[in-house]
């Protein structure tokens, strides 16, 4: 198994280092997109900020993509495309919201996968953000 590259390393170390101030109910889910998730999938080697100006069609990352379910328009924080098709949607919480215990995360990003109109039963594939737990399992 390769080594995950050195900036996650640092990003969690930020985390730990900072913990209560993260996971205080004043930071919000902004701060970790732009903070942590944006910077943990560029260094995976996805184009997040369209570095790369590719047209709409191609971009690697969608920012709250747009999918219906029910007939009503939603928007996945992240959907994660190859090649134009989606692949997965990543769902941004912020780190005081509790995602193993709380159903309504889970629930949410099961709706806009098994709703993704790209596939025929939904994509296979998608995360509530990873906070620094699952970071420290990837590293």
């Amino acid at each position: 198994m390769s080594q995950a590259p050195p900036i996650v390393a640092t990003l969690i170390d930020r985390f730990e280092q900072n913990r209560d101030s993260y996971k205080s109910q004043s930071y919000n889910e902004t701060q970790v997109r732009r903070e942590f998730l944006d910077p943990f999938f560029e260094a995976l080697g996805w184009d997040v900020a369209n570095k790369q100006g590719h047209a709409e069609a191609y971009k690697d990352v969608i920012h709250e993509d747009a999918i219906k379910i029910g007939g009503n328009t939603k928007a996945p924080d992240y959907c994660f495309r190859i090649g134009g098709a989606r692949k997965f949607f990543l769902e941004a919480k912020k780190p005081a919201v509790n995602v193993k215990d709380e159903i309504p995360p889970a629930y949410q990003l099961r709706r806009y996968a098994w709703s993704c109109p790209d596939q025929r039963r939904g994509l296979s594939l998608s995360q509530v953000s990873p906070h620094a737990s699952l970071c420290r399992r990837l590293s």
